[in-house]
Formats: C-alpha cells, sequence, structure tokens
C-alpha cells in the first residue's frame, strides 16, 4: 500500500501493518486511508493492526515534530485535530472487530491507537507508557477516556500523571491488553482471533460495538431500548436462524456474516 501501512487480506482478515515506530505524517495519512478502505470494503469481517520491528508504535515521530516546533510553535499541534482525532474516530467507527497484535513498545498515541481497536494481544515484556506528561504534554487520541473506561479513573490519573513504563504482564492485570504470549506468537495468536472473529456473526458483533460504544454513559433505559432494537435486527439475520437450527441439529453453526 505505502511505505509506512502494509494491508495484506486472508479469509476475510484485513492486517494492516504499521512499518514505521513513529507516527510521522505520511504514517498518520496512509493509517488513515488504510482505515476508510477497509471500512468500505465489504468483504473485510475483522481487522488485525500491528506493527513491525521492535516497537508497536511510539507516539508522534519527534524528530518531525520538533521542526515543526521550531517553524511555528503555535500551530504546530494543530496535527492533533487535522490527523490524529479523524484517525482515532475512524478505527472507532470500524464496524467489524479489530484485534490488535502489540509486538513491542506501546507508547503515548500509539496506546490510544491499541485502546482504539476491541481486543488486544501484546508481546511478553513489551513496554507500556502514556508518555505524554513525559515531553510537558496532557493526553490525545481518546486516551484520557479509554483509560479511565478500562483502568478507572484513579489509576488513569496515575497513569497520565506520572508516566513510568509497564509492562505487558502488568497491562493484562489491569485489562488493558487480553492476552500476552512470546513476541514470535503475537502475529500468529492475533491472526488466529481475528480469523476466529471473521468467521463468527458479524452482525452480532457490530452490535455488540454499537451496544459498548454508550453503555459507559447511557441510562439503563436507553440501553435497554437499544439492545430491544438491536435484537429485532438481528433476529431477522440468516446468522441468528442457522445458529438456532444448528443448535437443534447439534452441530457448529455455519455463519455468513449477515
Amino acid at each position: 500500500m505505502s511505505d509506512t501501512v502494509t494491508r495484506a487480506d486472508d479469509g476475510g482478515v484485513a492486517v494492516l501493518t504499521m512499518l514505521r515506530p513513529g507516527l510521522s505524517s505520511a504514517l498518520r495519512t496512509d493509517l488513515l486511508a488504510a482505515v476508510h478502505e477497509v471500512a468500505a470494503d465489504e468483504s473485510v469481517r475483522a481487522v488485525l493492526l500491528t506493527g513491525s520491528g521492535r516497537a508497536f508504535c511510539v507516539g508522534q515521530d519527534l524528530a518531525e515534530h520538533i521542526e515543526a516546533l521550531r517553524g511555528n510553535a503555535a500551530t504546530s499541534l494543530s496535527v492533533v485535530e487535522d490527523e490524529y482525532n479523524p484517525l482515532i474516530l475512524a478505527l472507532s467507527a470500524l464496524r467489524v472487530p479489530v484485534v490488535v497484535g502489540i509486538n513491542g513498545a506501546c507508547a503515548g498515541a500509539g496506546l490510544g491507537i491499541a485502546l482504539a481497536g476491541d481486543l488486544r494481544v501484546a508481546a511478553v515484556g513489551a513496554k507500556f507508557t502514556t508518555a505524554f506528561t513525559g515531553v510537558g504534554l496532557s493526553s490525545d487520541s481518546a486516551l484520557a477516556s479509554r483509560l479511565v473506561h478500562c483502568v478507572g479513573g484513579s489509576r488513569a490519573a496515575q497513569l497520565l500523571l506520572t508516566p513510568d513504563p509497564f509492562a505487558a504482564e502488568t497491562a493484562e492485570q489491569w485489562g488493558l491488553v487480553h492476552r500476552v504470549v512470546p513476541a514470535e506468537d503475537v502475529l500468529p495468536e492475533a491472526r488466529a482471533l481475528a480469523a476466529r472473529l471473521a468467521a463468527g456473526p458479524t452482525a452480532a458483533y457490530r452490535a455488540v460495538k454499537t451496544v459498548l460504544a454508550t453503555a459507559a454513559t447511557d441510562s439503563l433505559e436507553e440501553t435497554l431500548a437499544l439492545e430491544a432494537r438491536l435484537q429485532t435486527q438481528l433476529g431477522q439475520t440468516a446468522d441468528h436462524r442457522e445458529a438456532v437450527e444448528a443448535f437443534l441439529e447439534k452441530r457448529a453453526p455455519r455463519f455468513v456474516g449477515n
């Protein structure tokens, strides 16, 4: 696709690989384009996002950023609104399950990108950090919101105010990642998980993502109404009928995605 992001498809899984550790303008632009492309592709039933080399993503490319600071500090971070926000919104809007394979270091906006996925597989010993206050900034890439939802307000404050590195094993204990495996197994494990999801009831997964997106802020009545509406729609899908028929026939269901 480019020299910053590649896409490879297999069995309904679109694998997006970031080829640079730092989020340069080119990488942000290419990744956003790839996410939009995947979103428009009806053959895609799951997405796997991963990095390459020793890092998943270490956040902003600081070598590029210092040039912007030296040029015009007042506009140097306009990229947050212009480029980071659209990328996080596009990832969050994907209507299929998103698995993130965290192959190495995950920092700053890179952590925000990882938390925009649905399920995360991380390498043993991979280092995580919020990073932002370490370079005199607050948070972006929805990191504050994601952390509050994942680990609660108290720990989110700790992680953002004191951006000390922590290992994948700790991230798993806190619920930030769902599985920790040896580094060489991250991609196979993440691929297997994405393939499992791609073979599942896509419309049901889409509905789950819809409910989860607002479950923490909606009232009980709003959540019940949304669930009822979605269940009514899902009850008319081929996958729901197939699953019920398969249960009664004591066989595994064969989902087609609708």
